[in-house]
């Protein structure tokens, strides 16, 4: 069983990392974990598509929009292939659209809020670099925990057998 990140602070204190912001539960997987993939991009979601149509493996894509809330980097037809291509969850520093497919599917959403324009698809951004945001860094390969109490990075010493994730 996945521990939840209360017990993941209590257990690790400062050698882990706890994003500050207020995200928003958007999926319907609830509790999330795996290997970080990083995005960084702004307002073009062609990266995301692009990655989410990959083999997930149970990874959890992490996408710096900039905090952007202006368009959707991700809706369901997006996540839906992230369900099929088998990925955790993701966790987007920006806004998401059709929040009402999101919470059907067994899929992991976190998001800062939910804006129904679509977003640019010429895949600027880059992929697998670090991103930043609520205080927390995410390095590619990271291990990434996400619940109803926040989004944390584990210690990279911390293995995935250690935290309940099979």
């Amino acid at each position: 069983m996945l521990l939840a990140t209360a017990d993941l602070v209590d257990r690790y204190g400062d050698d882990l990392q706890s994003c500050d912001l207020q995200l928003r539960q958007l999926g319907g997987r609830r509790a999330f974990a795996g290997p970080a993939v990083t995005i960084s991009c702004h307002l073009d979601n062609g990266l995301v598509k692009a990655t989410l149509n990959e083999p997930g493996a149970g990874r959890v894509l992490v996408v710096d929009g900039g905090g952007s809330l202006h368009t959707a980097l991700m809706g369901d037809m997006i996540a839906g292939a992230a369900v099929a291509h088998g990925w955790a969850g993701v966790v987007i520093h920006g806004a998401v659209r059709d929040s009402a497919v999101l919470a059907t599917l067994d899929l992991g959403v976190k998001a800062l809020g939910t804006n129904p324009r679509k977003s640019a698809k010429d895949g600027v951004g880059s992929r697998d670099v670090v991103v930043e945001f609520g205080g927390a860094r995410f390095t590619p390969g990271a291990l990434v925990v996400s619940d109803d109490d926040g989004v944390v990075v584990l210690p990279a010493q911390v293995t995935p057998a250690e935290i309940g994730l099979a």
